[in-house]
């Protein structure tokens, strides 16, 4: 309601980059295809289809992505305690 009586703003809506560089992000982490899609959750079919160009990841694997790219230590943070 306060949105639209304008005495709150709209929350900004995010999007994922249309394209992230898997194969550098992946080489960032050091691990192969096959570590890599195993500890991160994706298929390793997935990761090598991302990689040739021949698909590209759905918007919540660009951002997981994007967060492995930009704050990996975060990603492990969590992933230690799952």
């Amino acid at each position: 309601m306060q949105i639209l009586e304008g005495t709150l703003p709209p929350a900004r809506i995010w999007t994922p980059p249309a394209t992230v560089d898997v194969r550098q992000i992946r080489a960032k982490t050091g691990l192969t295809r096959e570590a890599f899609a195993n500890h991160y959750g994706f298929s390793r079919n997935a990761v090598r289809d991302w990689e040739q160009g021949v698909r590209r990841p759905e918007k919540a694997a660009r951002t997981l992505l994007l967060v492995i790219d930009r704050e990996p230590q975060a990603v492990e943070r969590v992933l230690a305690q799952a």
